[in-house]
């Protein structure tokens, strides 16, 4: 897996510990040679990671939708950049040019992406898997909703088949080295 998508906080009022996750996970994909792709942002985790992968050697796809360039708000650190229309265009962008992608801590548009990933899969359009790297266990919700989604009968297949989690910087490590 040499194509990681992060999905991930562009807020940068959060709890600090999630930059430096985002930074050590930057400076992994960097040190590694993997590419990181992400929504090319420069605010929140979307530029700690990949500053943080730029600084270790990464090459930076930055998938930008059109409001993003209209605000400003794309990083400097890209060396590939795809122009989106709007965020559904982004979203196939970034799966597309992925191997796999892992969910840091983030709002709804991460939530977004997440689902948009496991949507496609669970209908066979890829087999591609997202990652949830549970910072201080920041996605348990999300994974007790998952889990009641299949007692309750809403999922025709198990729905880890779409997903792993990782709750520490190892577990994630050994996900992403196969």
């Amino acid at each position: 897996m040499n194509k990681i998508a992060i999905f991930c906080s562009a807020s940068d009022h959060i709890d600090p510990i999630y930059a430096e996750k985002a930074s050590e996970l930057g400076a992994w994909i960097g040190k590694t040679g993997k590419w990181l792709i992400y929504g090319g942002s420069n605010t929140g985790l979307m530029e700690a990671v990949a500053r943080s992968a730029k600084e270790n050697g990464a090459m930076i796809m930055g998938v930008v939708p059109t409001k993003l360039e209209e605000r400003g708000a794309v990083s400097d650190l890209l060396d590939v950049t795809f122009r989106a229309v709007n965020l559904s265009d982004r979203k196939d962008i970034m799966l597309q040019e992925a191997d796999v992608a892992v969910a840091l801590p983030g709002g709804v548009g991460t939530l977004d992406e997440i689902f948009h990933v496991m949507a496609a899969a669970t209908i066979g359009y890829h087999e591609k898997k997202v990652i949830f790297y549970n910072v201080n266990g920041f996605w348990n919700g999300i994974l007790e909703f998952l889990a009641g989604l299949e007692t309750q009968h809403f999922a025709h297949r198990p729905l880890k088949n779409y997903f792993t989690v990782a709750n520490t910087f190892d577990e994630l490590k050994q996900l992403l080295e196969y």
